[in-house]
């Protein structure tokens, strides 16, 4: 299993919690992410993603310009650099989220998505295949 280290995006698309609903789904569509982190005085203090603005609209009523800082996950699940892609993907469905902050030594330094950890899978496999091929071709 591989570390996410080197797997993860550590530009993190951020808006301040005083922005609202909308510039935070603008910023997603613009950036083409599915999530951005929720800052406070400079620093992450959770994420929102598509979906917590989709349930927020639909299911409590927040409207489009509901500050980000009353919809944030805060303290949400996070992972250290030295985090397997399988520890990230467990720790996804056990929280039922497709984004993980990234921290090391106490701050937030990236974040990793679903698609990170699934790429990194799909490295790890196609490099086992390689080896095998090798192995039994006598390489």
């Amino acid at each position: 299993m591989g570390a996410i280290q080197g797997h993860f995006s550590r530009h993190l698309v951020a808006l301040d919690a005083a922005r609202s609903c909308k510039e935070a789904a603008e910023l997603m569509h613009d950036k083409k992410v599915g999530a951005v982190a929720v800052t406070q005085k400079g620093e992450p203090v959770g994420l929102v993603s598509e979906r917590d603005l989709v349930v927020q609209l639909v299911r409590t009523g927040v409207t489009h310009d509901t500050p980000l800082g009353e919809i944030v996950k805060r303290d949400g699940p996070a992972v250290g650099t030295a985090a397997t892609d399988r520890e990230c993907a467990d720790m996804m469905r056990s929280h039922h989220c497709r984004h993980l902050l990234v921290r090391e030594h106490g701050r937030v330094v990236g974040l990793v998505s679903m698609r990170d950890v699934i790429a990194l899978m799909l490295e790890e496999k196609e490099y086992v295949i390689q080896t095998l091929e090798g192995y039994i071709q006598g390489h």
